[in-house]
């Protein structure tokens, strides 16, 4: 059974970087269009694709001629004869909304509804693409700056006073008195306010925010974020939610219905295969409050910071509960090669840095691989090596133990 290198789809979305991944890949740089997101998978919206006995063909095809021998039989079996994950590369040189993304149960519900209401699926005011929750995990490749679940209110409120609107007092003061079970109820408040309204507090928070942008990371984001979205309540989300920089190799798990936002850098992303999202704000596209609200988890959250962990097999992951997916590195040098488990899920392999060789254990045959490269990795091949100077990122569905 063959290595096979993947034909990957860039998504063009307007926050995106036009330098870093047209680097990744070794393509004219700068590109002409923002380049937000290499997809590896086969989600409908951006499949990947390979070439089989000669012939290019989707991914999802290949995967549906021989499910088991690519997946692996216990993929089969949780998940049926689909590919359970969607690989990417984030680079964003402009922050990503604030949004939350449903669990199963929601989606399921979500989708259904919108598909009997005959809202076509590409529809702008589409909120469920599809009926899988979206838990993911972000890996950072540069510094990467990120907002991730509430802070303490304790934390919210002593952030938010020095810049908060006049107008909304209010509000900020119900918080402080209610405490955690005041957040949705504060959230909602801000979520609702007329077009009007939020101009003038973002107008505010703005001018406040700047002041203060010099004494720390909270309000030099504050008035970024107020200044690229002058109407949008978002900007107070550095105080709102905890903000987060990971370094490159630190990483970060996101259940479904914690609110989080990407502001800057370039990330492995790993997730279920789902593109559902519920905005919140930064953002011009469709938001849907009432959805929001039932989506999202409105509880204090301790952000914790993966570091990558020694495996067994020589190479180091990242400790992560979701069902679907694991993520973890590969390094070579020129003493020290990789040779894979015998026993293995479907993997997908993506090189970031350096050049080597694949070889299959299988067939003897060799492949080159290099800085932007991926390939899938059947789980039916007994096993691969991969020697020379790299570092490569791998996608596998996690064997329950005792398989």
């Amino acid at each position: 059974m063959p290595i096979y290198p993947l034909k990957n789809k860039i998504q063009t979305y307007a926050w995106g970087s036009k330098t870093a991944i047209a680097e990744l890949l070794g393509s004219p740089s700068p590109a002409d269009v923002p380049q937000a997101e290499l997809w590896m998978g086969t989600h409908p919206k951006g499949p990947s694709s390979v070439v089989a006995a000669g012939e290019q063909s989707s991914l999802s095809a290949l995967i549906g001629r021989q499910p088991a021998a690519l997946l692996g039989r216990s993929v089969v079996d949780r998940f049926g004869p689909e590919l359970p994950f969607l690989f990417k590369v984030l680079a964003a040189a402009h922050p990503l909304s604030i949004q939350a993304h449903p669990d199963k149960k929601q989606a399921k519900e979500g989708f259904g509804r919108e598909e009997r209401e005959g809202i076509p699926v590409d529809a702008p005011h589409r909120n469920y693409r599809d009926e899988n929750h979206k838990p993911e995990i972000i890996c950072a490749l540069t510094p990467f700056w990120g907002l991730n679940g509430f802070r303490p209110v304790k934390t919210i409120v002593s952030l938010l006073t020095p810049v908060f609107p006049k107008s909304l007092e209010k509000d900020l003061s119900e918080l402080k008195t209610a405490g955690p079970q005041g957040l949705r109820a504060f959230f909602a408040a801000l979520m609702t306010l007329s077009q009007k309204e939020r101009s003038m507090a973002v107008k505010e928070i703005h001018e406040k925010a700047k002041a203060l942008a010099g004494t720390s990371s909270v309000y030099y984001w504050m008035e970024k974020l107020a200044a690229f979205y002058p109407s949008d309540m978002g900007s107070l989300g550095p105080g709102l939610l905890q903000l987060v920089c990971l370094s490159p190799g630190q990483a970060m798990y996101l259940p479904a219905g914690q609110l989080h936002a990407y502001l800057d850098g370039v990330g492995i992303e790993l997730m279920a295969n789902s593109d559902n999202v519920l905005r919140g704000g930064l953002t011009t596209k469709h938001v849907d409050v009432p959805e929001l609200l039932r989506v999202v988890r409105f509880e204090e959250t301790e952000i914790r910071i993966l570091e990558p962990v020694q495996l067994k097999d020589s190479s180091s992951g990242y400790e992560c509960p979701a069902k679907e997916f694991t993520l973890s590195i590969i390094q070579t040098d020129g003493e020290r090669c990789y040779r894979s488990p015998s026993t293995r899920s479907v993997e997908i392999l993506l090189c970031t840095e350096g050049r080597g060789t694949i070889d299959s254990g299988a067939t003897n045959e060799s492949a080159a691989v290099q800085q932007g490269d991926s390939f899938l990795i059947p789980a039916g091949l007994p096993f691969y090596t991969i020697r020379g100077h790299t570092t490569i990122y791998k996608a596998s569905v996690p064997i329950p133990a005792g398989i």
